[in-house]
C-alpha cells in the first residue's frame, strides 16, 4: 500500500536511529581486541561511485566521505561516469595505494570480478552500495533500500491516481519504463510494480498500446533520461496516434524528465490534453520541483544520508572484526552467494506530503524547492 503522510514520518525517523544503532548491534567476531579495533583508524576509504550526471550520487558521495571522516577515516572518493573500464582502473588504483576498504555503487555489475579479486587478494572487504555486485564471492555485505517495495510504491501509487482501487474499469492506457539492464536493482524494481500492475493489464484495465511489456524491451540503459525521452518520442508517434497516455511507470526521477520531454512536445500539459501520472525515484531536486509544479506527479524517496551511515557502519566494523547488523540474508544471491544485506525502507512522494517528508525531514529546504 502507499505509505500515507502519518506513516511517513515514523518510518523516516526510525532510519534516523538506524545508523546509531548498527554498530552497537554488531557482535564482535574472533580475534577482535582493541589493538586490531584502533589499527583501522586513520586508514583510507575508497569509495567508488557511477556517476556525477545524477545528484543523488553526488550527495551519496558526500554524505560517505562526511561520515566516514567522524569515524576517524580519510577517504578516497571516484566517479566512473558511467564508463564501467573506467571505474575498474579507478578501483585498481585505489588498491594500489593500500585503501583499507571498498565502497562500491557499481556501474555494469558483472565487470568487477577481476578487479575484485585483486581486492580480496590485499585483503580489503567490499560492500556493496545500493547495487549488487554480481558474479562474485568477494563482496562482503550489501547495504540498499527495500527494492522490490520501490517498485510496489510506483504501481500502487498508479493504481490509486487512476482510482482502480476503487472500482474503475477504464480502460486505461499506461507505457513502462525500466532502469539499466547492466543494473541489478532494476528486475527488482520491475518485477515489484509488475506484482501491482499485472492483474489490471491482464484484465485489460490497463492497456500497453505500444506493446513493450517484457522487461528486456523497456530497459533504459545507464538510466539515461535523453535515450527515456527518445523511446517515449517512439512510443507517442508509433502507438498514439488515437488515444492518449494515461500512466507512465518510470523507474527514476532522470528517466522521468526525459518522459515529460516527450509528452510535453506532443502536446501534453494543456487543459484539454492533460499530463498522464507519471512516477519517479530518488526525489531527486528537479523532480521535486516538477512535482511542486504538476508535472511530474510522484518520487520514491530513499533517505541516502542513512543509507550512506548504513554503509559507513558496515565497512567499521568489518575492519574492526565486527559483524555488521543486517536484516536480509536470502534475497541478493549474485550469483556465487547470497549477500547479506541491510534494506532500509522508501517513501513514496508527491505533491500532498512533500513538505512533511523532505523539508520537516531535512533533505531540502523551502529555499530549494523555490
Amino acid at each position: 500500500m502507499r505509505i500515507s503522510r502519518s506513516r511517513a514520518l515514523p518510518l523516516i525517523a526510525g532510519a534516523a536511529t538506524l545508523a546509531l544503532t548498527l554498530s552497537a548491534c554488531g557482535q564482535s567476531g574472533s580475534g577482535g581486541s582493541k589493538e586490531k579495533e584502533s589499527s583501522a583508524k586513520g586508514g583510507t576509504i575508497g569509495i567508488a561511485m557511477p556517476t556525477k550526471s545524477s545528484a543523488r550520487w553526488i550527495s551519496d558521495g558526500d554524505n560517505m566521505v562526511k561520515d566516514l571522516k567522524t569515524k576517524g577515516y580519510k577517504t578516497k572518493l571516484v566517479y566512473g561516469e558511467d564508463d564501467p573500464d573506467t571505474q575498474v582502473s579507478q578501483i585498481e588504483n585505489m588498491i594500489t595505494q593500500g585503501v583499507k576498504g571498498l565502497i562500491i555503487a557499481a556501474i555494469d555489475n558483472k565487470s568487477l570480478n577481476n578487479v575484485l579479486q585483486e581486492a580480496a587478494a590485499a585483503k580489503i572487504p567490499v560492500i556493496a552500495y545500493d547495487r549488487l555486485i554480481l558474479g562474485t564471492k568477494n563482496v562482503d555485505y550489501y547495504a540498499s533500500f527495500d527494492n522490490t517495495k520501490v517498485g510496489v510504491l510506483q504501481a500502487t501509487y498508479i493504481v490509486k491516481k487512476l482510482g482502480l482501487d476503487a472500482g474503475k474499469k477504464g480502460p486505461f492506457n499506461i507505457e513502462l519504463f525500466a532502469g539499466s539492464n547492466d543494473d541489478n536493482n532494476t528486475k527488482y524494481f520491475f518485477n515489484g510494480a509488475m506484482s501491482v500492475l499485472q492483474p489490471y493489464i491482464d484484465q485489460k484495465v490497463l492497456v500497453v498500446k505500444s506493446g513493450q511489456t517484457a522487461l528486456n524491451k523497456v530497459t533504459t540503459l545507464r538510466w539515461d533520461g535523453t535515450k527515456a525521452q527518445n523511446r517515449m518520442e517512439d512510443i507517442l508517434t508509433g502507438s498514439y496516434k488515437s488515444g492518449r497516455v494515461d500512466a507512465v511507470l518510470s523507474p527514476y526521477d532522470g528517466i522521468s524528465i526525459g518522459i515529460l520531454s516527450a509528452l510535453k512536445s506532443d502536446g501534453y500539459g494543456s487543459a484539454s490534453k492533460p499530463l498522464p501520472v507519471i512516477t519517479g525515484q530518488d526525489a531527486e531536486l528537479a523532480s521535486v520541483k516538477s512535482i511542486i509544479a504538476g508535472e511530474q506527479t510522484q518520487t520514491v524517496y530513499k533517505d541516502t544520508r542513512e543509507l550512506a551511515k548504513v554503509a559507513d557502519t558496515m565497512i567499521d566494523d568489518v575492519l574492526n572484526k565486527k559483524t555488521p547488523q543486517t536484516n536480509d540474508t536470502k534475497t541478493y544471491d549474485n550469483g556465487t552467494k547470497v549477500v547479506p544485506a541491510y534494506l532500509l525502507q522508501p517513501v513514496s512522494v508527491d505533491k500532498t506530503n512533500y513538505e512533511d517528508v523532505l523539508v520537516k525531514g531535512g533533505y531540502y529546504t523551502d529555499a530549494q524547492l523555490k
